[in-house]
């Protein structure tokens, strides 16, 4: 199984990044993708999923409104678009999958991960 993660980089304050994950080794129509971060010297934290029980998705506080997750599954591609960054967002962000139905905040409930991208954020 793989997930590798891409689309990080260096962006100022208020601008948009995309971040993609492609997906192999798994039925990616059968699971849920989610995003977590971790900022220098702090745990990783959850950012997004889908299938959220109650909706289609479920963004963390902090990222409602900027951040959309989707998906193709004809490319086995999972995206994050994050628009209005803030120096806050600078973290390494990981894509997870998991055969649950429905998506969740915990990182234990994802079996795999990719190996996270950088997104820095200057301001």
């Amino acid at each position: 199984v793989q997930l590798q993660a891409s689309g990080g980089g260096l962006v100022q304050a208020g601008g948009s990044l995309r971040l993609s994950c492609v997906v192999s080794g798994i039925t990616f129509s059968r699971h849920v993708l989610g995003w977590f971060r971790q900022a220098p010297g702090k745990e990783r934290e959850f950012v997004v999923t889908e299938r959220w029980v109650g909706g289609a998705t479920y963004y963390a506080d902090d990222d409602k409104g900027r951040f959309t997750i989707s998906r193709d599954n004809a490319k086995n591609t999972v995206y994050l678009q994050m628009n209005n960054l803030r120096p806050e967002d600078t973290a390494v962000y990981y894509c997870a999958a998991s055969s649950a139905q429905y998506g969740s905040i915990r990182s234990q409930a994802y079996a795999y991960w990719g190996q996270g991208t950088l997104v820095t954020v200057s301001s």
